[in-house]
């Protein structure tokens, strides 16, 4: 039994294994994040876990997705074992002396990825039956396309490989069999010693999967194994710089559909690239790797820092050639736009426009409505729209008319802004139906996966592609991707300037609309409007009772006047607007010193903040001219803070709570700061003011959505369903009540 034992032990695959966790760990950091990804114990709230369990492929799951996932898992376990093989090498001289040497270490280095491929496999059945909602022989399908995909993507590297070996074969493989049999007649006549090796391996698996022993190379000169294994390193690193020219070649070709693959599949390129490089660092570098490393960084930041290279996403429309003309940011830079007569002037356009809305409707003091959506992504946007239709439905087809403006956050804004410009356009095209299901399915497309390929064909791998907008050039990166699928998904209808949306909300046509974001430098928010909106920098009080502060906001139509600020596109605006970290990149801005914005969720994720400053500004004006005022608040997350407590539920939660204590509760400070402005603006308003809130909280029976730009069937389903949650219908019924 022993000896059974240690012939495992000793093992080749077994030893590799261990050599991976002695050598060059940070190759396994990679498989972590995939086993840790596919078990939904890595981004799981963000919806990692549905990008390689639900891979899509023009809108839709499917044989060809998973296929294409395949495809991408192959490479990257293909570039694992070219790299790791390369710098094991050494450890395994003996394989020089077999035939097809790379196959024989694939085979023997297959543990992990076995593993991997069964935790992928059943982790993706299991997904399919519950989230994607898929038949069984529809989820045997996808299993059999994604091993189809991953079995090509190999047998692609191996046929490559033979190639190689066959070369070498042909070149050695007569001096290698003479001194073969050389060295078995000498080693019968007078045996050496066993041979001492770093790694003790006493057997391994042949390219048929039989047992054999690794031959003594004693006999070989180090000239001879090294002019070998530097043919098999050659060829290796050929096969790193071709998947690194097809990254580059897709960048140029990733606007076209047919190249957006699946999310899974562009991250797991880029493993394979980052793999590859690393390996390559190691291998030729050595030592010299991290000086080298620095070096690069530091030019790059000279460059960066001389503006001769340039990175930097922009908004779309917006001018950033003058530089002598941007505005100061500094305190004295921004008091210039809170002068008195232009504030004023602000007010009394928005008068008008509040003017305009009252005689649009029947009554002599109507109800006005103002509607603030949350953030939260795909499913935000999902669930905005699927509210809106069913408030639009409750007050008989008429809410846009009665919306005086919308206001909030990330994906909520995306889902209102297309419900706003839907009716826009059914004031001439009585054709729309706002209530049609296949607008709530626009506005749920997947939105990652070009958001992925660009980020990793242009971003990371690719080089700088240029795109022009009113004359402008600005820089293909995963913003315009982003856009360009959100222009897509919703039919081309977004694709508009602010300047564009000026009249109709001046004549009260439509509700106006914020689109807010968060000043990275300092917190300010940046409020876009297709109107100046200076008294919204800071709440209006009497200074002669509290002391004065500077501006907590900037209004960005007047700040950026001279940058062509209401050319700005709307897309972009409301990707400003929803630019969660990493995931998007930050906008930046034309003035001295630059600055540049992210979501505006990280400040006001629930509108409530501009909502209230708004109304505090024209409060009498809505106390005399409306019977109500009734804020429709729709969230992607429910009210109740006790629902989801952040627990500890390891040692390594209990060490990483107090850093992370601010992250998981950041919606819940807001909340309970801006309870306390409502309780005290209701107050102060009177009786007439009211908030209906529909909140998207999953059923018993189904697993939350996730916060992400992607959705699965089953968290779809579950958006869906929340409306006929009892919070929600009982929402509902108040504000029936309410507009009687």
């Amino acid at each position: 039994m022993k000896k059974y034992l240690l012939g495992f032990w000793y093992s080749m695959p077994v030893q590799l294994v261990l050599l991976h966790f002695r050598k060059y760990q940070v190759f396994l950091v990679f498989w972590y994040i995939l086993f840790a990804t596919v078990t939904g114990h890595f981004m799981k709230t963000f919806g990692g876990d549905s990008l390689y369990l639900a891979p899509e492929y023009f809108d839709e799951v499917s044989p060809l997705s998973t296929a294409i996932v395949g495809v991408a898992t192959g490479v990257f376990i293909m570039s694992w074992n070219i790299t790791t093989f390369i710098l094991f090498s050494k450890y395994l001289k003996f394989l020089v002396t077999t035939a097809q040497p790379f196959l024989k270490y694939c085979i023997n280095n297959a543990i992990i990825p076995l593993i991997f491929l069964i935790v992928y496999l059943v982790s993706g059945i299991y997904y399919s039956l519950h989230q994607e909602l898929l038949p069984a022989g529809t989820i045997i399908f996808l299993a059999l396309s994604f091993l189809a995909g991953l079995f090509l993507s190999i047998f692609t590297g191996f046929v490559y490989f033979f190639g190689a070996d066959k070369t070498i074969y042909y070149a050695f493989g007569n001096v290698i069999n003479q001194a073969n049999k050389q060295y078995e007649v000498s080693s019968k006549q007078n045996p050496l010693p066993k041979e001492k090796t770093e790694i003790r391996i006493d057997w391994f698996l042949s390219g048929r999967l039989k047992l054999r022993k690794p031959r003594d190379t004693r006999h070989y000169s180090e000239d001879f194994l090294g002019s070998i294994f530097n043919r098999l390193d050659i060829a290796a690193a050929i096969a790193i710089i071709v998947a690194f020219l097809f990254l580059i070649g897709v960048g140029f070709i990733a606007d076209e559909k047919l190249f957006q693959i699946p999310a899974a599949a562009s991250i797991t390129i880029l493993f394979a690239v980052l793999v590859g490089a690393s390996g390559a660092f190691s291998l030729f570098l050595r030592s010299w790797s991290i000086p080298l490393l620095l070096a690069l960084y530091f030019l790059l930041n000279f460059l960066y820092q001389k503006e001769i290279i340039d990175p930097r996403n922009k908004a779309f429309g917006l001018n950033y050639l003058n530089k002598n003309e941007r505005p100061k940011y500094s305190r004295e830079g921004i008091a210039q736009l809170l002068v008195p007569e232009k504030i004023n002037a602000d007010k009394e356009k928005f008068l008008q426009i509040l003017n305009n809305w009252k005689a649009k409707q029947k009554e002599d003091k109507p109800i006005l409505f103002i509607i603030n959506t949350s953030g939260g992504g795909i499913r935000s946007a999902n669930f905005t729209m699927h509210a809106l239709q069913q408030l639009d439905s409750v007050l008989h087809g008429e809410l846009m008319k009665r919306t005086l403006f919308i206001n909030g956050s990330s994906g909520g804004l995306l889902g209102a802004a297309y419900f706003r410009e839907l009716y826009h356009l059914q004031l001439k095209d009585k054709s729309i139906h706002l209530q049609d299901e296949k607008y709530v399915n626009d506005i749920s497309k997947d939105l990652l996966n070009p958001l992925f390929s660009s980020f990793v064909t242009r971003d990371i791998v690719g080089p700088v592609q240029k795109y022009s907008f009113n004359h402008f050039g600005y820089i293909k990166d995963r913003g315009f991707a982003f856009e360009g699928k959100l222009n897509e998904n919703t039919n081309g209808i977004l694709d508009k300037t602010l300047k564009d949306y000026a009249l109709p909300e001046e004549k009260a046509e439509i509700p106006f609309m914020f689109f807010n974001s968060v000043i990275s430098r300092d917190g300010r928010k940046m409020i876009i409007s297709s109107h100046p909106a200076r008294f919204l920098m800071k709440p209006s009080f009497d200074e002669s009772h509290i002391t004065p502060f500077d501006a907590d906001a900037i209004d960005f139509n007047s700040y950026f006047s001279k940058q062509n600020s209401t050319d700005i596109r709307i897309l972009s605006a409301l990707r400003m607007n929803a630019t969660f970290p990493y995931v998007l990149p930050n906008v930046w801005l034309p003035t001295d010193p630059i600055i540049d914005v992210m979501d505006a969720g990280l400040r006001d994720n629930f509108g409530t903040e501009t909502t209230l400053r708004f109304m505090d500004v024209f409060k009498d004006w809505m106390k005399e001219n409306t019977s109500k005022v009734i804020v429709l608040q729709i969230r992607d997350r429910g009210l109740s803070d006790w629902d989801k407590p952040f627990e500890s539920k390891s040692y390594m939660d209990l060490l990483t709570r107090p850093m992370l204590l601010l992250q998981n509760d950041w919606y819940k400070l807001q909340d309970y700061y801006q309870h306390d402005q409502l309780e005290y603006f209701a107050e102060s308003y009177g009786p007439d003011f009211y908030r209906i809130c529909l909140q998207y909280v999953a059923s018993k029976n189904d697993v939350p959505a996730s916060l992400s730009f992607h959705l699965t069937k089953g968290e779809k389903q579950s958006v869906a369903d929340a409306l006929k949650l009892p919070i929600n219908t009982k929402e509902l019924k108040r504000l029936r009540e309410l507009v009687k």
